[in-house]
């Protein structure tokens, strides 16, 4: 292995490949930007996918990129500047994405998804990106195949530019740590849009696309958005079978949410709802893992849920029920839609004259990837303190980072549901 640091082959023993000479908590904060970066990266190639774009959100990516991946800034503070301006930039990032989803496809509204199947050849759509199903469920209208959602895809049932085509059938499957299983045993075509797609088992490889940024080597990739080949192969596979399912429901964009604000607001005041946890960010295979599924299930019947991204798999399923109307599991989307819970927490200090940080509500969080890094920096840059944090602090956040970060915003790690639920309802 050639170290790019010091230009030569590292001896026998080295620890330090790529970070010789450099403080390990400046590499550190560098770590952090990159993945802070990719965050960004995936919001703004969206958004850019369906017309808009920011000249701002672009000069930084370039002027981030320089400063992490070439040795040009050895200053920690101007790093620890820099990672904030990520978050900073990142808000806009989800800003400009939201705008373009609502604009191509109308703001999203609460909506009960089926998680059964229809007797039919079908076509299983992963990833993150509205407009290539889009494009599929328009050249699929009419041939007799049946598009479902997997993982990310679910939130796409509240769209109305996309839940008007009838044969946009439901939801199946989890979230992407699943999708070698699930895969395996849908008989139908499997689409990979964007990230998140792992390594196919030979056993589903040949019904495996991928379009766009994504890509498998040996599964066949749709170019310019033409699904023939995908269409062609699904019509080829076996049927589907009619199988029951129960159902999820999505689609509570911040407007929506905010339309009942009044009620929600009131709700509160008369004390009928005590707490809010919001509860998401990206599922993982780590063992802690069903921590997230045991603290949902402790909320107390006061209390509401609101969540996002693929960790919500772990307890979507739950019935929570309602406080005088209101869901107390709100469902907001996608990791793409996390800009709906700034949102939601700034329309909710507004309206009780308050900082978010003295708003009765708590942040749960499993950051996993990319875009789970760059909201956290968000949340930074925005100055929330007390989020907790799991299952365990990544491998690129130093125990020198991570105490700043605690310090400085009360930065928590989970440890026990009960313990923790316990602390946060009485934090505020």
């Amino acid at each position: 292995m050639f170290c790019y640091q010091c230009s030569q082959t590292p001896p026998a023993g080295c620890t330090k490949v790529g970070v010789c000479g450099k403080n390990e908590d400046l590499a550190s904060l560098q770590d952090i930007l990159l993945f802070g970066l990719k965050g960004v990266g995936a919001y703004a190639y969206h958004a850019r996918e369906l017309g808009c774009a920011d000249p701002e959100v672009d000069a930084f990516t370039h002027e981030a990129l320089f400063s992490t991946l070439t040795n040009v800034n050895f200053d920690l503070s101007r790093m620890v500047d820099m990672v904030l301006r990520c978050g900073e930039i990142n808000l806009k990032a989800m800003a400009l994405l939201n705008k373009a989803n609502t604009e191509k496809f109308g703001t999203p509204g609460p909506t009960a998804v089926v998680t059964g199947t229809k007797k039919g050849r079908g076509i299983l759509v992963t990833g993150h990106d509205l407009l290539d199903l889009y494009e599929l469920l328009k050249q699929t209208e009419g041939k007799g195949v049946n598009v479902y959602t997997h993982g990310e895809m679910l939130p796409a049932h509240a769209y109305p530019a996309l839940k008007n085509f009838s044969h946009l059938t439901g939801n199946l499957g989890g979230s992407w740590r699943r999708q070698k299983d699930e895969f395996a045993s849908f008989p139908g075509a499997v689409l990979a849009t964007t990230n998140c797609v792992l390594i196919p088992r030979a056993s589903y490889k040949d019904r495996l696309f991928t379009c766009g940024v994504a890509g498998v080597e040996g599964a066949a990739h749709i170019n310019n958005r033409d699904f023939s080949p995908l269409i062609q192969k699904a019509l080829s596979l076996p049927e589907l079978t009619a199988g029951e399912g129960g159902s999820v429901t999505t689609g509570f964009h911040h407007e929506a949410v905010l339309a009942i604000a009044g009620k929600i607001i009131d709700a509160v005041k008369t004390g009928k709802i005590r707490h809010f946890f919001l509860v998401g960010g990206c599922d993982g295979p780590h063992k802690a893992m069903p921590y997230y599924r045991e603290f949902v299930k402790m909320v107390p019947e006061d209390c509401v849920v609101i969540t996002l991204g693929c960790g919500k798999y772990r307890f979507n399923d739950l019935d929570l029920g309602e406080i005088d109307g209101i869901p107390r599991l709100l469902d907001l989307g996608q990791c793409n839609d996390s800009y709906s819970a700034l949102k939601i927490a700034g329309a909710l200090a507004d309206a009780f004259g308050a900082s978010v940080n003295e708003l009765p509500l708590s942040l749960v969080l499993t950051w996993f990837e990319q875009k789970a890094v760059a909201i956290l920096l968000s949340l930074l840059h925005l100055g929330v303190k007390r989020i907790y944090l799991g299952p365990r602090p990544p491998a690129f956040v130093t125990p020198g980072v991570l105490a700043v970060l605690q310090e400085n915003y009360d930065l928590r790690l989970i440890s026990n549901p009960a313990e923790d639920m316990a602390v946060m309802l009485n934090s505020r």
